[in-house]
């Protein structure tokens, strides 16, 4: 068996298609939805993520505000920056870009956004919201990992999912995801995590496999059912002197091992990573939408 791509770049693309007309039918409301973007330091990874958010916000028409702030600023003026952002009536969402330094209190910085503004959906307003099922933001690889699977109509419903990672950011978020009634949830989910012996015990129960746990090519070939879907969530760098960089970009699966067992898979890089910018920015023009929702007026508040 040779796998199917799962191509989050062709997916990425019909979504924001989507978007972008949304987004001008959002505009006769007067303005466009705006995200600023709050960036710590000067890493390279960050740097480059940002960079790509901001070219995907301006592609679906979306204004995006970069804040930027030295690696040595005060914990304090982050936090100022945020509150700053929270009462800007020009922006309706915020993203802090991760990872802060390490003296910066990086829960501290996320709980300082106003939750009405949290398009990364890391408030522990929005992970509850999402624990008890409720309308809110949802964190966006999550997001964007159940989009990919409604683009390719694989259906989650009565299916077994493992999921490798336990991180808020991916793993339980994605398992309460796929908790929920409806043709993209209503899975019977497995987590494991860095202490569970014997992985394959489990990876080979998988009608889908989740991999999150950001080591490379953890998920061998072997590890991988006949005929599973499986989704890399894991980016990691690795040294590769045969590359321009040095390096080359390395998921959790052995892609070429596992694609000759499972019928569908995510490349990396090109499967999930374009889908978590792309739900950014669903979230951000949701928040503007609420925004005219709450303000009563028929437009944003100004």
């Amino acid at each position: 068996m040779s796998a199917e791509k799962l191509d989050g770049r062709e997916a990425a693309k019909s979504v924001r298609n989507r978007i972008a007309a949304d987004v001008r039918s959002f505009s006769e409301t007067g303005r466009s939805p705006g995200l600023g973007v709050v960036l710590v330091g000067d890493n390279p990874a960050s740097l480059s993520y940002v960079r790509g958010k901001e070219k995907a916000c301006e592609e679906v028409g979306i204004h995006s505000r970069e804040i930027r702030l030295g690696a040595d600023v005060s914990q304090t003026e982050v936090l100022e920056t945020v509150l700053a952002l929270n009462d800007d009536e020009g922006i309706d969402g915020i993203l802090v870009q991760l990872p802060l330094p390490d003296h910066v209190d990086e829960r501290r910085v996320l709980e300082a956004i106003d939750p009405s503004k949290d398009v990364d959906g890391l408030h522990r307003f929005s992970l509850g919201t999402l624990m008890l099922g409720e309308e809110g933001f949802i964190p966006c690889t999550p997001y964007g990992v159940i989009e990919l699977l409604k683009h390719y109509e694989i259906p989650t419903n009565g299916r077994h999912v493992v999921v490798l990672g336990r991180s808020m950011l991916v793993g339980k978020s994605l398992a309460n995801l796929l908790l929920r009634r409806g043709e993209y949830g209503d899975a019977t989910v497995t987590i494991c995590h860095s202490r569970t012996p014997d992985l394959s015990v489990h990876t080979l129960q998988a009608d889908i496999l989740i991999a999150a746990m950001g080591r490379p090519a953890l998920v061998t070939g072997e590890m991988v059912r006949e005929g599973s879907v499986v989704i890399d969530v894991g980016v990691s760098r690795v040294d590769d002197p045969s590359k321009k960089r040095g390096y080359r970009l390395q998921g959790d699966v052995d892609y070429e091992a596992a694609a000759e067992r499972a019928a569908w898979i995510t490349p990396v890089p090109g499967g999930v990573g374009p889908m978590t910018i792309t739900m950014l920015l669903q979230n951000t023009l949701d928040a503007a939408r609420h925004r005219v929702e709450m303000s009563g007026s028929g437009s944003a508040p100004r």
